[in-house]
């Protein structure tokens, strides 16, 4: 056979064996891609149901868990364990208790949103705080000083004088005392100088409101050496702007530049926890509450400062319910949400929300509450002209604690330290 003709058999052979070859390589490489393929899907479809599942089961079964580890601290004498605070969306910690149970979880809910505002200044609420007072058609001092301004008072005047007081709800034994030192002062008794009654008016009225050395209407969380976090008990009556209060107060700490969480411990108010996160999210304070209504406040109270401790924030407020069906139950609930606070840190503060416009009628529910956790300062909402101010001074009076905040109008910064200098020159003005 001629050379060249084997030279050209020998090639076309090669030729077509590596054609066969490529063949084979290319369809053993493209059945490795599709099992590849389909072994990846399967494992994502198997994934995706297991972690569903485990979701829907986790959330289910904390939800189902009634047993309050506050409960079981209060008759163990130990604190309970964490249950498990989540953070943004509304997720269920599963933590087995000792004996296998799930523990029912909290949900510590992460402001959010486009922006935060920023809280008006202290400084500049108090200029508000004199300028409302001043304008307030119910200034009692007025009243007083165009009865003690007259020449030569008749025992109808100082009739009025008590009257007045009385109606302004300053309270009966407090009306008494100033009477009678009124009665007393020379700058009144004798020739009636305008200028000499309304100086011993004021000096009058801002020692029964109360300037001297012992008052200190300071917030505990403020003063030097508090602890931190800074624990305050928001307590009072359902309808006396509780809530809403501590939602403002919190606005107050923000713009003193003080980290803030919240506790919310009213499980019982239908949206109560709503209305504080709707508080919090605009100034991007976190809030602690429970997954579902009716929980165990106790257990919210402790998880909200077991967090405040963990992230260490400056100050802790815990709402509390406001329900006043009796004496006893009141005085079990709120004693225990103190007590189991107090495993975690200590109680700085216990704020009594008053509406001031109930005045004399309110009285009664503030000697309650002062029963039954101890108070040490009052906040007087609606104290604007619809309000008497002679409740500040028989609120002080009765419970023995000063009034440390005043609210003043519906805006979210109408929320003012209390200043009793301002306070008079308001209703004298």
């Amino acid at each position: 056979m001629d050379t060249s003709l084997m030279l050209s058999v020998v090639i076309a052979v090669v030729a077509v064996i590596a054609v066969v070859a490529g063949l084979l390589i290319w369809r053993s490489r493209r059945r490795r891609n599709d099992a590849l393929a389909t072994k990846s899907a399967v494992t994502r479809q198997d994934g995706g149901a297991v972690g569903g599942t485990g979701s829907q089961d986790g959330r289910s079964t904390a939800t189902a868990a009634a047993a309050s580890q506050a409960e079981q601290a209060e008759r163990a004498g130990s604190a309970p364990q964490s249950t498990g605070v989540q953070q943004s969306a509304p997720s269920a910690d599963l933590s087995s208790g000792p004996a296998g149970t799930v523990q029912k979880a909290t949900e510590a809910t992460q402001p959010t949103g486009p922006s935060t505002e920023q809280p008006e200044s202290s400084d500049s609420r108090l200029v508000r705080l004199k300028a409302r007072l001043s304008q307030s058609s119910n200034a009692f001092g007025r009243a007083l000083f165009s009865i003690l301004a007259k020449d030569h008072l008749s025992e109808s005047d100082w009739e009025d004088v008590e009257d007045t007081l009385l109606l302004a709800d300053v309270g009966a034994q407090a009306s008494e005392e100033l009477v009678d030192e009124l009665r007393n002062d020379a700058r009144i008794t004798g020739t009636a100088d305008p200028a000499q009654v309304k100086e011993a008016l004021r000096a009058k009225l801002l020692a029964l409101v109360g300037t001297g050395a012992g008052v200190d209407r300071r917030l505990n969380a403020d003063k030097p050496y508090a602890h931190k976090p800074g624990v305050i008990i928001m307590v009072g009556v359902n309808g006396t702007g509780k809530t809403t209060t501590a939602g403002k107060l919190a606005r107050l700490f923000v713009a003193e530049g003080k980290s803030v969480m919240m506790g919310a411990a009213d499980t019982f108010r239908a949206a109560a926890a709503d209305q504080l996160e709707t508080w919090g999210a605009k100034v991007a304070v976190p809030v602690v509450r429970s997954d579902k209504d009716g929980a165990d406040p106790a257990s919210v109270a402790f998880e909200a400062a077991q967090r405040a401790k963990d992230e260490h924030a400056d100050v802790l407020i815990i709402d509390t319910a406001g329900r006043l069906q009796n004496k006893a139950n009141l005085m079990d609930e709120l004693g225990k949400i103190r007590r189991v606070t107090e495993k975690v840190l200590p109680v700085d503060e216990v704020l009594l929300v008053l509406d001031a416009t109930t005045g004399q009628n309110g009285m009664a529910q503030a000697k309650v509450f002062a029963e039954a956790i101890g108070l040490t300062g009052v906040v007087l909402s609606k104290l604007d002209g619809s309000a008497k101010g002679g409740i500040v001074i028989s609120v002080q009076k009765e419970l023995g604690v000063p009034v440390k905040l005043v609210g003043l109008g519906e805006g979210p910064d109408d929320l003012a330290p209390f200043d009793a200098a301002g306070f008079v020159d308001g209703i004298l003005a």
